[in-house]
């Protein structure tokens, strides 16, 4: 095994450990991929202003995230397909954000089910909820998340149609994988892989399949899914989900000043500042660059949270210098699951946790709330 010091080689890693097809799934973007690249690209323009001669001892990066006490200022992102990264995915994941004391999403679109990660779980997890037409199946939905105990509602709102990903098309992505020549050759390359889905039964979209009538396979789900993320969704149904819900509500996918305003009066508990990764609007502004604003616009009415480019714990507390209370990881959460499976989600959050408890040091806090923009170079910060 490697020496592992950065997220970097747990990405080097997963590509040699993960069949092509869900690798390129999890580590690309739409169109040209320029929105996915800004976003980690932007983290970079950011400067740290260094201090010394202070008192470094006793340093705290625990704060909260909705209510929720964690012990980083970070979550697992909800990722479609995590299960097809490494055998039991989703589990693995929310069994090492469990140990570390952060909360795990689970996407609507997962392999492992929501009633999986409760029976592997002991701690609250989060439920990501995609609106689709079938407003019955959007009810069982919400209705097993509180069956799961799940602690807060994550309801996408910037997937109302699909961005074209080039790479998925190519590889005519599928899960599990279409016996084709090609990705037969792939697969015979990545025996782990392979090893560890002989080893286990959950190969399909476990919210879904068997629960959707006339969805009992991979052929009928694609045909349901391709006419189910409905085009339609406005406000009026964050009001109606938030009522059947009932419980604590993050809205994700605001990129925009005024949808943020709308995100404040529909009575969420906070937003995401995301652009889903660079996988839907290629062109739009990095998730770090559109921070600022929205938080200056309504940090004071709704807990500002940011997904999209993060890569290190020193990303973490740039973020949090400008206003975001809390932040997602999915890819780096992605490249150690492939990479290492639990033990290597958990090495990519022990990687973030030191790297933003040193940076935080560095710039003379031993305390997160006592961050503020104050840490960065005003010359490098987005306009």
């Amino acid at each position: 095994m490697p020496v592992i010091t950065c997220i970097e080689d747990l990405r080097v890693l997963a590509q040699r450990r993960v069949p092509r097809m869900f690798y390129d799934y999890a580590d690309s973007g739409s169109w040209t991929e320029g929105t996915y690249r800004a976003n980690s690209e932007d983290f970079q323009q950011i400067k740290l202003r260094q201090r010394v001669a202070v008192n470094m001892e006793n340093r705290s990066t625990a704060t909260q995230m909705v209510g929720v006490p964690v012990a980083m200022p970070v979550a697992i992102a909800p990722t479609g397909l995590t299960g097809m990264q490494h055998a039991d995915g989703e589990i693995l994941a929310a069994r090492a954000a469990e140990a570390f004391g952060i909360p795990f999403t689970l996407s609507t679109m997962s392999i492992c089910s929501i009633e999986d990660i409760a029976a592997h779980t002991q701690a609250p997890f989060w439920f990501q909820l995609y609106v689709m037409r079938d407003r019955d199946f959007i009810e069982r939905l919400i209705d097993r998340a509180k069956a799961a105990n799940c602690g807060a509602l994550v309801l996408t709102l910037d997937l109302q149609i699909l961005g074209q990903r080039h790479k998925d098309l190519k590889n005519g992505l599928s899960a599990p994988p279409k016996p084709t020549l090609a990705n037969l050759i792939n697969l015979a390359t990545k025996p782990r892989w392979c090893m560890g889905m002989l080893g286990t039964k959950r190969r399909q979209f476990g919210n879904i399949v068997g629960h959707v009538r006339g969805v009992e396979n991979m052929g009928s789900l694609s045909e349901w899914t391709a006419k189910q993320f409905d085009p339609q969704l406005n406000w009026g149904d964050v009001e109606w989900i938030k009522k059947r819900w009932g419980g604590k509500l993050i809205l994700k996918g605001i990129q925009d000043v005024e949808d943020a305003r709308l995100a404040v009066a529909s009575g969420a508990d906070a937003l995401i500042v995301s652009n889903h990764g660079g996988r839907q609007l290629d062109g739009a502004e990095s998730s770090i660059r559109a921070l600022p604003a929205i938080v200056e616009a309504v940090g004071a009415d709704i807990e500002v949270h940011m997904d999209g480019g993060i890569r290190s714990g020193q990303d973490v507390l740039k973020a949090w210098a400008l206003g975001a209370r809390g932040t997602y990881i999915g890819r780096a959460m992605l490249y150690g699951l492939g990479a290492m499976g639990e033990a290597g989600v958990a090495k990519a959050l022990e990687i973030i946790h030191r790297e933003l408890d040193l940076t935080m040091a560095f710039c003379g806090h031993t305390q997160l709330a006592q961050v503020d923009r104050g840490i960065l170079l005003p010359s490098s910060l987005p306009r």
